[in-house]
């Protein structure tokens, strides 16, 4: 069993940890809010993981591209305590789209980690940032090697610079992606190009 040394702190861990839903992992400047050194952060969040409160999501890489950024992504298993800890309703985020938009992207990171345990073969879940912060909110990898990407949009409309992302990691590994996904916040489903389509979130509990 993990030895915690500061048990009060967890809690204040956690709600801290509400904050960064949707972002880059910074265990350093985690630890300086709470006085904690790097390792033993991580080895704090690791437990939030088995205690199912969190999940790291890992940077995707390639060999054949360096430019990646290699930092995990933090998503909390429930938005519903991310709302809780941050005081967050209706009208706060409609005032405020940016967090909003990383609430979004949590909520259907975990549901499609849901919906995976349907399919009968392992799915690797990721995130893909490169060094000109050009960024893929999910990419499901499956054993062959074969891509789902999947952009989180909190708009109703859509514009060519909403598939940078999704036409940069097409351009990287050509036919391994087999589709990308922008979900946004309509109700036309678009195709924009080449294996790349808009389509409302709702479809995402669609039989």
């Amino acid at each position: 069993m993990t030895h915690i040394a500061h048990p009060e702190l967890m809690t204040r861990l956690l709600k801290i940890l509400a904050f960064y839903v949707g972002k880059l992992t910074n265990l350093a400047e985690l630890g300086n809010k709470l006085c904690l050194d790097r390792l033993t952060i991580k080895k704090y969040t690791a437990l939030l993981e088995q205690l199912f409160l969190l999940q790291s999501l890992p940077a995707w890489h390639t060999n054949e591209y360096k430019r990646l950024v290699k930092t995990p992504k933090l998503h909390l298993v429930d938005t519903g305590i991310v709302c809780s800890v941050r005081g967050l309703n209706q009208t706060k985020l409609q005032q405020q789209p940016e967090i909003f938009g990383h609430l979004l992207e949590s909520f259907v990171y975990n549901e499609l980690r849901k919906q995976a345990l349907w399919i009968q073969e392992p799915l690797y879940f990721y995130h893909y940032r490169d060094k000109d912060k050009v960024e893929v909110d999910i990419i499901i990898e499956n054993s062959v090697g074969d891509c789902f990407a999947v952009e989180v949009k909190a708009t109703a409309t859509l514009g060519k610079t909403d598939f940078v992302g999704l036409k940069r990691l097409h351009n990287i590994i050509g036919n391994r992606l087999k589709i990308g996904i922008l979900l946004y916040d309509g109700d036309h489903t678009t195709a924009f190009s080449d294996r790349l389509y808009a389509v409302p979130i709702a479809a995402l509990w669609d039989s």
